[in-house]
């Protein structure tokens, strides 16, 4: 069984967005827990609602590259939009952050409210 932490971001109707993608995400992985909810100032292009950012840890018998490929699927499935720019409005946006203990997103260690969520969900990264 793999761990593994999600982080989450949505500033499209977010509560919405968050809840619905926990729903859909729980049919497929085993939900262990999931961090608070904060409001975060979007990077990149100021002119766009602010975000809510949190993360969720799983447990999943899917690999990192399946589980990649599945969260991808399910942000389509949400109506996420990848003609967007990059750092644009999101329904729903999903990254593995934590994959079996270890950092696989290098945002984990430029983003405060991502290495809250993680810490809140039990993960303690030392090398900070």
């Amino acid at each position: 069984m793999n761990d593994c932490i999600i982080g989450i971001g949505s500033n499209n109707e977010a509560g919405y967005h968050i809840a619905e993608m926990l729903r859909l995400l729980a049919a497929d992985v085993y939900i262990v827990q999931v961090s608070q909810m904060v409001q975060t100032k979007p990077i990149g292009i100021a002119e766009q609602p602010d975000y809510t950012n949190g993360a969720v840890r799983i447990q999943t018998e899917m690999e990192l590259e399946e589980l990649s490929s599945y969260l991808k699927q399910l942000e389509d499935l949400m109506g996420r939009d990848r003609t967007q720019k990059k750092f644009g409005p999101r329904n729903i946006d999903l990254d593995i952050l934590i994959w079996n203990n270890e950092v696989v997103d290098p945002d984990y260690y430029t983003r405060e409210f991502l290495r809250k969520s993680a810490a809140e969900l039990g993960f303690e990264n030392f090398e900070l």
